[in-house]
């Protein structure tokens, strides 16, 4: 699919809670089909650096670029690397920051990425070029290493049931496709008619795993408060509960005004670098969810920099790390 024809899931609402203006910058940090950036340049005079690590996504927007009269560029990389890439660029400062968080569409519909467990293909998953595949997790990590991602990320309850199974076979012959791993899940996790897929979990969180989404997501939110202008907004679009709670929770952190409470003394509290825009996310319409099935688990949440310095950032996440598992430790 061409990025002059993609739309992103909320993406109406998404520029209009960026509210770019003219000659303002802005990131948007998962070019992906090139919808937000499209509808940015739109405005006249704005200036966009667009991000993805895909390759192909970067390759999908060459035409976009030409169209753009050197008011785009694209640079394939981590969104994690966002204020990186900005200082690069000769950019210290930016207007808005947008994101689309999670597996695109179009990876989702080439077999050959991977991803879906309803298409034949290598057990690959990987949004970059780089880095162990799903199948060499599959098959170097230690059981009970399986089972917590799998019930960490997948939010698998029967999580320890298919690492073990997944043990037991690799031994006698590796998983190197979708269909072989789906086929084992599907006979370990029994469904009733009318569930999702049973690998559904398991597949999710394999891919959110080897691609670190949830600690690329967390570093490059306090990439955005720190790149952000007083007045910038950042706006977030999340696909599931793990990854909105993480928006939720660095959202509500950075925009808390005040400190303790009438049984505690006040405590030291860092000022708010934040302004929710969103109290409660925003979801997608009724008609969006029939044209798009994927838009009904979608959450869209903003929020505005305010003129306070970027907070430190927080405790390390405690879930398991892929280089930890990848070398047994």
């Amino acid at each position: 699919m061409s990025s002059a024809l993609h739309i992103p899931v909320l993406g109406r609402e998404a520029v209009d809670h960026l509210a770019p203006r003219e000659g303002g910058i802005y990131v948007d940090a998962t070019f992906g089909g090139g919808g937000y950036s499209r509808a940015i340049l739109d405005v006249p005079g704005t200036r966009v650096i667009a991000i993805d690590r895909d390759r192909t996504a970067i390759a999908g927007g060459v035409e976009l670029v030409d169209r753009s009269a050197g008011r785009l560029t694209l640079v394939e990389d981590r969104f994690s690397n966002l204020a990186e890439v900005c200082v690069a660029q000769g950019i210290d400062a930016v207007d808005g920051v947008v994101m689309d968080v999670g597996v695109s569409s179009m990876q989702l519909d080439q077999a050959g990425r991977g991803f879906s467990f309803r298409l034949e293909g290598p057990l690959d998953m990987r949004m970059g070029q780089a880095g162990p595949t799903a199948a060499d997790v599959v098959a170097r990590a230690s059981e009970s290493d399986l089972a917590d991602i799998i019930y960490l990320f997948g939010e698998e309850r029967h999580s320890r049931r298919v690492a073990r199974a997944i043990v037991a076979d690799r031994q006698e012959t590796p998983f190197t496709t979708t269909r072989a791993l789906a086929d084992l899940v599907g006979r370990v996790v029994r469904s009733k008619p009318g569930d999702i897929h049973p690998a559904t979990r398991t597949f999710q969180a394999l891919r959110i795993f080897v691609n670190e989404e949830l600690d690329e997501l967390q570093t490059a939110l306090a990439a955005a408060e720190r790149v952000l202008k007083p007045g910038g907004r950042l706006v977030v679009v999340s696909f599931h509960s793990l990854e909105d709670r993480i928006v939720k929770n660095f959202l509500s952190e950075r925009s808390r005004t005040g400190g303790g409470s009438r049984h505690l003394p006040e405590l030291a509290q860092s000022a708010p670098s934040f302004q929710l825009l969103t109290r409660r996310p925003v979801i997608a319409g009724e008609d969006e969810v029939a044209h798009n099935p994927r838009a009904r688990s979608a959450k869209l949440r903003a929020a505005e920099r305010t003129d306070a310095p970027a907070h430190d950032d927080g405790e390390p996440s405690s879930w398991p790390k892929l280089s930890d598992v990848m070398r047994g430790g």
